[in-house]
């Protein structure tokens, strides 16, 4: 049996999905991922990006943090891919429990995904750091520079996870208790080296352990399938049968 066959038949017998996504999701959808040749981590810039996306950064040099999340890690025309739209339509059929995500895009909501975890944040909820008030992804684009509150003047921030942050508590435990009731796990898109997200997966006590990467992970020898590749492309050649 070939492992398309494979995942097919671990997608048939199984109720209880979940899918846990990172950057290599988005790829196909014109998002660069961070660790890849091309990725984030090999562009140059007069600071690392690590250094950039970091909140004691964002608090000492606000403008230069948005003129490389704006130029970077915001593609306000990115659309859902081959894999995000199987994975919303496993959750429409039953067949699954969610979504949990490392990425900040929202494509996972926008191919209409509903149970979604995304632990890192996400680029289309914004806050005004004084007053709260909200800001769409448009709005913040919209403004030049440093985006400021209409109504109070404050410093409008991204909904994002930077580095030295720490996670949403609802987010995680919403998190760890769909993949703890799963009963098949899929990891992809993920080299499983970004923490706390990454040990996520160790609460997975379920039947099916399966991984959909480009390259090896840490998780690899405890799968019961390995499939290297794009996951746009292989999810795309799976059938939903309720």
């Amino acid at each position: 049996m070939d492992k398309i066959a494979q995942l097919q038949q671990i997608f048939d017998e199984s109720n209880k999905i979940v899918f846990f996504t990172g950057a290599g999701v988005s790829t196909e959808s014109g998002i660069p991922d961070f660790r890849s040749v091309d990725g984030l981590y090999n562009q140059k810039y007069k600071y690392p990006p690590e250094r950039i996306i970091s909140h004691s950064f964002f608090k000492s040099d606000v403008e230069e943090f948005y003129r490389f999340y704006k130029d970077r890690m915001v593609y306000p025309e990115a659309k859902p891919n081959a894999a995000h739209l199987k994975m919303a339509e496993f959750e429409k059929a039953g067949k699954s429990l969610g979504v949990v995500t490392q990425n900040i895009d929202g494509l996972h909501t926008v191919a209409g995904s509903r149970n979604v975890y995304e632990v890192h944040g996400t680029i289309n909820k914004n806050y005004c750091m004084k007053c709260r008030r909200f800001y769409s992804l448009q709005d913040i684009m919209a403004k030049p520079g440093v985006p400021h509150c209409d109504e109070c003047g404050g410093i409008i921030k991204p909904d994002v996870v930077l580095y030295e942050e720490g996670l949403d508590d609802n987010t995680v435990m919403g998190a760890i208790r769909a993949i703890s009731q799963a009963d098949c796990l899929v990891i992809t898109g993920t080299s499983l080296v970004v923490y706390p997200a990454a040990g996520f997966v160790n609460y997975f006590g379920g039947k099916h352990l399966v991984i959909i990467n480009l390259s090896a992970t840490s998780s690899d020898s405890q799968a019961d399938l390995v499939i290297y590749g794009k996951v746009g492309e292989v999810l795309s050649q799976i059938k939903v049968n309720a």
